[in-house]
């Protein structure tokens, strides 16, 4: 399989995990304190990488004796980038988080170009001009609510556009490093020092009464921190950060089926979402541009992503 497809594959893995993140993160915020939440996300996706790296590779702890100040950047914008998405979701809706916190994958994209020198060829702008402009009809009605509410609301947002910021901040970092270290070994630092900062105002104390139900969806969202992150290293590892970015602007599509059908049941434990054929539309458009954006040129292009 070559790198590209890889790559591909590995961020559509990430945008699968991530449309389902936002609703089990408002549904978790009702019984679990945020930051108690973030702390968990952590320590579960460090406990499983250490687990099998100490029987795989035990010598990719060695980073976390000397981490690279990079790195350290990095692990500090991923920090922020949890717990004000977190917040972002508790003050607003999963749709509306998952509208706002595409800033990031937009400056990788930005950065892709800017900083790594990375080539579109003409498909590939139409797709992010077909793409972006899905977004906006994909969007209307979340930006509307944007405008006609206020208060606790908009503080949601604004906590979401910070995360974004820390988001792009880690993954551009995050594109340097893989090229000279091991995503496992990166990984490690990346859930290890989070894990440490926030332990100091975890309450552990409402854990111990928490039904099962309560721990089996904590226990979900460290599964898909691990998963998704692991995909994301992998898939800036081996293709370009604009295809990375715009695959995974596809992931809020995801949460915007889901809320549509919990909508529909009309369930109590979420708050519903407005839709419409608009909306729909833009779902699909977003679709296409992003396909055309991550299709490889055909063999006999000059494109160095045909490369293994």
């Amino acid at each position: 399989m070559q790198n590209h497809t890889k790559g591909i594959i590995y961020a559509s893995i990430t945008a699968f995990f991530w449309g389902f993140l936002a609703i089990a993160l408002k549904v978790a915020v009702r019984e679990v304190e945020p930051v108690t939440i973030v702390w968990f996300r952590f320590v579960m996706a460090f406990l499983l990488l250490a687990g099998w790296q100490a029987f795989k590779n035990p010598s990719s702890f060695k980073i976390v004796k000397k981490p690279p100040l990079l790195l350290i950047l990095a692990a500090l914008g991923l920090t922020w980038n949890y717990m004000s998405f977190m917040l972002g979701i508790k003050y607003t809706t999963p749709s509306n988080a998952q509208l706002f916190i595409q800033c990031g994958p937009i400056l990788l994209a930005i950065a892709g170009f800017v900083f790594f020198k990375e080539k579109l060829n003409r498909n590939q702008v139409v797709g992010f001009a077909i793409a972006i402009f899905g977004l906006s009809f994909f969007y209307r009605d979340q930006l509307s609510a944007f405008f006609d509410v206020q208060g606790e609301y908009n503080l949601g947002v604004a906590f979401t556009l910070t995360s974004a910021l820390a988001w792009a901040t880690y993954a551009i970092s995050q594109k340097k490093l893989v090229t000279k270290y091991s995503v496992e070994s990166l990984n490690l630092f990346l859930f290890g020092l989070p894990a440490i900062l926030y332990l100091p105002f975890v309450n552990f104390a409402p854990l111990a009464n928490l039904h099962w139900s309560w721990w089996f969806l904590l226990l979900f969202l460290g599964a898909n921190t691990f998963i998704a992150y692991t995909c994301l290293a992998l898939a800036l590892k081996y293709t370009e950060a604009n295809k990375v970015s715009v695959i995974i602007i596809v992931n809020p599509i995801i949460t915007f089926v889901t809320m549509g059908i919990l909508t529909e049941l009309n369930v109590s434990w979420v708050a519903h979402e407005r839709f419409s054929m608009i909306t729909i539309l833009g779902a699909s458009l977003v679709l296409t541009g992003a396909f055309f954006v991550a299709r490889k040129k055909k063999v006999g292009s000059s494109d160095t992503s045909k490369k293994k």
